[in-house]
């Protein structure tokens, strides 16, 4: 996982399949609300451009931008390392970036405020625990891990309302984010069949079945239609 922006793919060793695809949106785009910012004037300042609700981004290509995707059954009885590096959420122009992240359990997210302006970091998972971090003043940066698969885990600023990100946090590491092109691959998985879904965010999720041989690549489309 990258830090600053969407994550487009994952991978792992310990396999040599491939699940490789896009998330495509059925309909017309619908039309993206502006944000007001001016309650606080430290984030007004910081946008010279209006800026935009992103809870359903449609890419110039007709494909879905923010689309959690991750292996959702065929990996049971198997387990996987947490990486240590961090996965980083950063609050920048009093928005949460990325808006939609992916993180395997035990493994660090690293909390940015990278705004001159108080921030509250309010996630509230099921099955985790809950936290509720201040951060006043610009550069500050918290460490929270999540000890168990939670898809997904809503984060909110009560400061800025209309501030929002989702984590998946899954026990393995294959998992992406769709970006600017809709797309995603699942990278280095053993041989086996799998469930893989789809998540977004008020569109709701897609599986799709998918058998893989050893060094075999295969590509899956899910469709989301407006609602």
């Amino acid at each position: 996982p990258t830090a600053g922006g969407a994550q487009p793919s994952s991978s792992a060793s310990g396999g040599s399949a491939s699940v490789t695809g896009s998330v495509k949106f059925a309909g017309t785009a619908p039309a993206r609300e502006r944000i007001k910012m001016d309650a606080d004037p430290q984030c007004a300042l910081q946008h010279q451009e209006p800026a935009y609700k992103e809870d359903v981004v449609v890419n110039d290509n007709g494909t879905l931008k923010n689309v959690f995707v991750h292996v959702a059954k065929g990996l049971e009885g198997r387990t996987f390392a947490a990486p240590t590096t961090p996965v980083k959420l950063d609050q920048h122009g009093c928005a949460y970036a990325p808006r939609v992240i992916g993180l395997q359990v035990n493994q660090p997210l690293e909390i940015i405020n990278s705004d001159p302006t108080l921030h509250n970091v309010n996630c509230k998972p099921i099955n985790n625990k809950p936290f509720n971090i201040a951060q006043p003043v610009k550069g500050m940066k918290s460490i929270k891990t999540f000890t168990t698969p939670e898809i997904m885990v809503k984060c909110v600023c009560n400061v800025h309302p209309w501030m929002a990100s989702y984590l998946g946090v899954v026990n393995h590491p294959y998992f992406g984010v769709t970006a600017d092109d809709g797309s995603f691959t699942l990278a280095g998985l053993p041989s086996g069949q799998y469930v893989v879904e789809a998540w977004h965010e008020k569109l709701g999720t897609q599986t799709q079945t998918v058998s893989l041989a050893d060094g075999e690549t295969k590509s899956v489309s899910f469709e989301f239609t407006a609602q």
